[in-house]
């Protein structure tokens, strides 16, 4: 997804809107313990009400979780923090207030690296936007966290790392197949939790 520049200091939600209509999006960040920052691309930015270009550089952790709705704040919270205390992998949905101030839902996936004290040293995951799944479904799914990898799990887990080293390349034909691979397990990810609910609901 092309970077979306602030329009006299605002973020066009037009654009952003038209960007989220038109397919499905996934976005991805990175927190660095030390600084506690997250570095984050202009679609995870954009979903937490955020500036494209200071999450590129870094923005406060602070400022992501103002971002999620308050109704959820504190389950989210409580979830990263056992994440981030058993160093284990999460999967949970939640809502956040956009760049164009509509609630919108987001199904988090992400993972924490802690040291041998079991503090979190960084962390990084995908987001993708289930805002029209959500709504034709109506349901709600309460919080989980996912202790062992599944397949499709770790396969999101080599993509991310690879991106990573991909955007270092600043190949920007690489970095589409890359991009373009994320978007695809951030689908199927979704696709596995709706399938997953449905087989819980039975």
């Amino acid at each position: 997804m092309p970077k979306l520049k602030p329009h006299s200091g605002q973020t066009c939600p037009e654009a952003f809107q038209v960007a989220l209509d038109a397919l499905d999006v996934i976005g991805r960040w990175e927190w660095d313990a030390a600084t506690d920052g997250i570095r984050s691309d202009a679609f995870v930015a954009l979903l937490f009400g955020l500036d494209p270009e200071q999450a590129e550089e870094g923005a406060p952790l602070a400022a992501y979780i103002d971002g999620i709705h308050a109704d959820d704040r504190e389950r989210v919270l409580a979830l990263i923090r056992r994440s981030g205390r058993e160093g284990s992998t999460y999967l949970t949905e939640y809502r956040v207030i956009s760049v164009d101030g509509r609630t919108r839902w987001v199904l988090a996936r992400g993972r924490f690296i802690g040291d041998h004290a079991g503090r979190p040293l960084s962390g990084s995951g995908i987001l993708v936007d289930i805002t029209q799944m959500r709504m034709s479904e109506g349901t709600f799914n309460e919080v989980e966290v996912c202790s062992g990898q599944a397949t499709l799990d770790r396969a999101a887990d080599h993509a991310i790392a690879a991106q990573e080293a991909i955007v270092e390349l600043q190949d920007p034909k690489l970095k589409a197949h890359a991009d373009a691979l994320l978007m695809e397990l951030g689908r199927r990810l979704a696709q596995q939790e709706v399938q997953d609910r449905r087989k819980r609901m039975n």
